[in-house]
């Protein structure tokens, strides 16, 4: 279950990062990219 948590905190982290330092399509497409393997790993069972 912690795994769980520290791969959300990091993708809360990159969201963070990517739209800070990102911009247009390039922030978008870096957005949805964290978010799906945030949930692959959380609810996939990982790499």
């Amino acid at each position: 279950m912690s795994a769980d948590w520290l791969t959300i905190i990091l993708a809360i982290i990159g969201v963070v990062i990517a739209w800070k330092v990102l911009k247009g399509i390039v922030k978008t497409v870096a957005l949805v990219a964290i978010l799906i393997v945030a949930a692959i790993v959380v609810f996939g069972g990982g790499f």
